[in-house]
């Protein structure tokens, strides 16, 4: 039996119904954005994230009404653009699908790897979804109180000086595109060892052969965008990266020698790539980052520790509310023959 074709009252009436949405949602933007000043004052936090892609073409202007530092999120480099030119600090997060909690772990984690928030510091958190212009979460949390979040240690930027902050981003967003996307359709385990390399290098075995052996340091920068694909490539290999705190990569597929320190349980589920990650951050001044090959989770470990875990956002094969109320353009029967 052939399907009755969207009539004009119901087409009518699924544009009203997403007229509906999203009104809606700008309520809820604007409620958010009205209060989120009072709300800061009164917990007496020290910086506010906003998830700017939420905003849609507009960007706010809080910095003149706040004494707290306020931090745009984004992951566009024409929003990231924009926020500096209106002299607003900006953190530009990986292009990749986020959870809510995911967009705030991960804009945490870059703000502590720079230096600009420490841990004990009380932070508001304006979230929600690009996709439908809506900010529709707010979080307020003590950095390093709760695991969830952040855990607790020390400061990044105070124990990692070696380390450059741009360097760290750039391995956390080359892990959470492995860990989204995979490679060529297949999900990828990869880790990355960054800094300490004097020591780190002596507690491990190459299993192949060094790719970057013999170039110059700056022909093999992580750093350097047109190396990407390269990275990635190599990623599909058994082992981990070693990059020094300056970005140069020394080699990858290497085998993580030491052994897993006792006083660093880890959760149930996590492999063998995860507990080499602990065990050489526990004995090495390093940060070690993985990707997951069977969730795509990326893990980030300090001092035998995990940090912060971004975890790949999950689907359920539904679509979402405002999609659904979308008219539908009826397509055109091919007669039969």
């Amino acid at each position: 039996m052939a399907k009755k074709a969207t009539g004009p009252a119901e087409a009518d009436i699924l544009r009203e119904a997403a007229k509906e949405v999203n009104g809606s949602a700008r309520v809820i933007t604007s409620s958010l954005l009205q209060h989120v000043a009072g709300i800061v004052e009164s917990c007496n936090a020290t910086a506010l994230f906003v998830f700017v892609d939420a905003l849609g073409d507009t960007m706010m202007d809080l910095g003149s009404s706040l004494t707290a530092k306020v931090f745009c999120v984004t992951k566009t480099r024409a929003k990231e653009g924009e926020a500096r030119e209106k002299c607003v600090r900006c953190l530009r997060v990986p292009d990749v699908p986020l959870t809510r909690i995911g967009q705030v772990k991960i804009a945490v984690f870059l703000a502590l790897s720079r230096g600009l928030i420490k841990h004990g510091d009380r932070i508001v958190f304006l979230s929600g979804l690009a996709a439908t212009k809506t900010l529709d979460t707010l979080i307020v949390t003590e950095v390093g109180r709760e695991y969830e979040i952040f855990a607790s240690g020390p400061d990044l930027a105070e124990t990692s000086p070696h380390i450059l902050p741009e360097v760290t981003e750039r391995v956390v967003d080359i892990a959470s595109e492995l860990g989204s996307e995979g490679r060529e359709g297949r999900a990828v385990g990869a880790m990355f060892i960054v800094g300490d390399t004097e020591h780190v290098i002596p507690l491990t075995r190459q299993f192949v052969l060094n790719p970057f052996k013999g170039y110059p340091p700056a022909e093999r920068n992580i750093l350097d965008a047109s190396l990407e694909e390269t990275v990635k490539e190599l990623a599909t290999l058994d082992g981990a990266f070693i990059v020094r705190g300056d970005g140069a990569m020394e080699t990858c597929g290497s085998y993580i020698r030491t052994a897993s320190q006792e006083e660093f349980e880890l959760p149930r589920g996590l492999g063998a790539r995860h507990h080499a990650a602990a065990a050489i951050s526990a004995v090495t001044d390093c940060i070690a980052v993985t990707v997951s090959e069977s969730t795509g989770s990326v893990t980030i470990f300090r001092g035998g520790r995990i940090v912060t875990e971004i975890q790949k956002p999950r689907s359920t094969g539904q679509k979402s509310r405002l999609l659904r109320t979308q008219p539908r353009r009826n397509k055109k029967r091919k007669p039969a023959k």
